[in-house]
Formats: C-alpha cells, sequence, structure tokens
C-alpha cells in the first residue's frame, strides 16, 4: 500500500507565542469535540427505538462506529497536542538547537494538517447523524399527526 504524500499548503513563519496560541486552540476544539461526541451518541440512544423502526440500522450502525472511531481518535490528537505544546519550551528556551526547533515547526506543520482533516471528516460525520436523526424525527412526526 502506497502512502500519501503530504501536499502543504503555504504556511508562514510562526512565531513561538503564535504557535503556542494556535496549540490552546486546538485543545479547546478538541475537548469541545469530545463534548459534543458524548452528546451525538445521547442523540443516537434515545432514537433507538424509531431508527430500528424505520429500517435505518444498518445506516445507524456505519454512523455509530464512526462516531466511536471519532472519539478515539479526538482523543489521541489531543494528547499528541498536549505533548506538542508541552515541547514548545524547545522554541523559546535561549539554547541555539537549529535541528531540534526545525524538527518542532515540521511537527506543527504535520499537526495543523492532521487536525484540519480530523475536523473537516468529523463535520461531514455530524452532518451525515443529524440527517439520519432529522428523517426519524419527520417520520415520527408524521405518525403521530395520523393517529
Amino acid at each position: 500500500m502506497k502512502t500519501k504524500k503530504q501536499i502543504y499548503r503555504y504556511l508562514e513563519w510562526k512565531s513561538p507565542e503564535e504557535m503556542h496560541q494556535t496549540s490552546l486552540e486546538w485543545i479547546s476544539e478538541l475537548k469541545f469535540v469530545r463534548d459534543e461526541q458524548l452528546f451525538l451518541n445521547d442523540l443516537v440512544r434515545s432514537y433507538t427505538l424509531q431508527i430500528t423502526g424505520l429500517g435505518l440500522l444498518d445506516e445507524s450502525r456505519k454512523l455509530i462506529t464512526a462516531i466511536s472511531n471519532s472519539e478515539s481518535e479526538a482523543d489521541q490528537l489531543l494528547k499528541k497536542v498536549q505533548v506538542h505544546e508541552n515541547q514548545l519550551s524547545i522554541m523559546i528556551d535561549d539554547v541555539d538547537q537549529p535541528k531540534m526547533e526545525k524538527a518542532y515547526t515540521e511537527t506543527h506543520r504535520d499537526m495543523i494538517f492532521a487536525i484540519d482533516t480530523y475536523l473537516a471528516d468529523y463535520r461531514k460525520l455530524k452532518g451525515s447523524l443529524f440527517q439520519m436523526i432529522s428523517k426519524v424525527m419527520k417520520k415520527d412526526k408524521q405518525k403521530r399527526l395520523l393517529n
């Protein structure tokens, strides 16, 4: 299997303060995503009977598996970002370490790509889940109106 070569978009040079701020924003976003995933799990649980009644079981299984995978990926990314944030001292100490500083900036660039990709995939997943729940709610409302 071939690995995809990462294509980097233009990135300006960032100061250590900007990288620190970016890392803090990532941590905040990933913690929010984890909280949001708890909500999504509760949403699926609350509509389980209606989902099975409408024959959307296969679709819901795929979405539940994707949410579960997304949760574990968010946890892994959060750990990586926290480690990355803790290593920021390499950039701000007064010791000149060009190789370590270059490695840190390359890691930061890789983190930008990984987090952007994860958040885009997560938004698609969330949209798919909301569409499925919307179908279920509409069908449930129609049943109540007919009775």
